[in-house]
């Protein structure tokens, strides 16, 4: 409460009650102040009920986390596993690198895909983003960022913009055209400012709102074209490091994870979170949903990605192995849901067998490891990135 209290040998008027008594000098903040004895004795006691208080508080949030993890484990009665046995395993397994994409001077952080099947946006620690043609391995357009470390970037619906950011704390869009000689940083529009690094972005249904995840610990939604704050979402106890919008018409929840080891699910139009789980053991890289938006799967630096079935609110598969001891960065589903693809810093892409739990396949050929994954629009490949400075399309 204060910094140091002693006795004064003078009367005068106490800066509480303003009544005439002995007084008693407390310096808050170097400040003197002038209490009776009956003052300091009631705001000490008041500084007491506070922290009991709080200490109650935890009490009784500890004992609500108990509760609820009972209630959890009466509706585990069977794993994902066991109920598919019945299912038919899928037959032979083959994937393999049709095209490479080689343009960043570094490490590759992220990459996207736009709604045409065709085109890419990738962003590398070089502090390039690089819109690309799959088809023909060609750049498009390039844009050079004023600060390294591009973690985050985006493709909008229409195609017509993208969106990225990282260590320059902010979100920035930047309109694309058919001449591919005109300047697009002098179009760029900065829509997102955050305390800290942005780690993670995504557009929602339109290409006039997009959200935003930060080293600061919080996520955002914004309108692009004002740049105001439209919902904040505080909740996350360490750093934000992904988010995944709900693939519904309405997309009203998305979902994020962090450092803290815990996995949101939030309402976007109140701000609050509506589920949360936490059964990793490391950070969460990587978070996506299911195609059917009633479930979502997250890649861990524990070595682990795991799959939480909303309905059922809780985790009901884990896709490990004792010989993966290195963490999963980057997870998507194939189009059916059927598959999972997880990306791992020991240079592999692992592929899952979501019902089964089992591994149908390990894909080779990235040189280091594996930072980003995204399955196409249409399911017919998917692309990875990688600090080997390259991107691979898959199929």
């Amino acid at each position: 409460m204060c910094d140091q209290t002693f006795l004064a040998v003078v009367f005068g008027p106490c800066d509480k009650c303003s009544k005439e008594k002995p007084l008693r000098a407390v310096y808050i903040k170097s400040e003197q102040l002038s209490y009776c004895s009956l003052c300091v004795e009631m705001m000490a006691t008041e500084g007491l009920h506070e922290n009991e208080t709080l200490a109650s508080l935890k009490t009784e949030a500890e004992s609500l986390k108990g509760k609820l993890e009972e209630e959890r484990a009466k509706l585990h009665d069977v794993e994902l596993h066991q109920v598919a046995e019945r299912v038919e395993a899928l037959g032979q397994f083959v994937m393999k690198t049709r095209r490479t994409l080689k343009g960043h001077g570094n490490k590759v952080l992220c990459m996207d895909w736009c709604k045409d099947k065709r085109r890419i946006v990738s962003s590398s620690q070089d502090g390039k983003v690089i819109v690309w043609d799959s088809f023909t391995t060609n750049k498009e357009h390039a844009v050079t960022m004023p600060c390294t470390w591009v973690m985050a970037c985006a493709y909008a619906p229409s195609g017509c913009a993208i969106a990225c950011g990282g260590l320059d704390n902010k979100c920035s869009v930047y309109p694309l055209t058919f001449d591919k000689n005109e300047n697009m940083a002098a179009k760029k529009k900065s829509v997102a400012m955050h305390t800290n690094y942005l780690s993670a972005c995504s557009f929602t249904n339109s290409d006039m709102q997009i959200l935003t995840a930060s080293g600061d610990g919080t996520c955002a939604l914004w309108d692009v074209e004002s740049g105001q704050l439209l919902q904040s979402f505080h909740g996350h106890g360490a750093d934000v490091l992904c988010l995944d919008l709900a693939p519904s018409e309405t997309g009203n929840t998305f979902v994020s994870g962090g450092c803290d080891k815990k996995a949101m699910v939030w309402d976007m139009r109140s701000g609050q979170c509506i589920q949360s789980f936490e059964t990793h053991d490391s950070d969460i890289n990587s978070v996506r949903y299911y195609p059917s938006g009633d479930a979502f799967a997250s890649g861990s630096d524990d070595a682990t990605c795991r799959l939480y079935d909303l309905r059922a609110d809780r985790e009901v598969a884990i896709y490990s192995k004792e010989s993966i001891i290195f963490g999963a960065s980057s997870v998507d589903f194939s189009l059916s849901g059927r598959l999972l693809f997880a990306g791992y810093n020991d240079y592999t892409i692992n592929v899952w067998d979501v019902l089964k739990g089992s591994r149908v396949s390990i894909l080779f050929g990235h040189e280091n490891r594996v930072s980003t994954l995204r399955v196409s629009p249409d399911g017919t490949a998917f692309c990875s990135g990688s600090w080997d400075h390259t991107l691979r399309i898959w199929a």
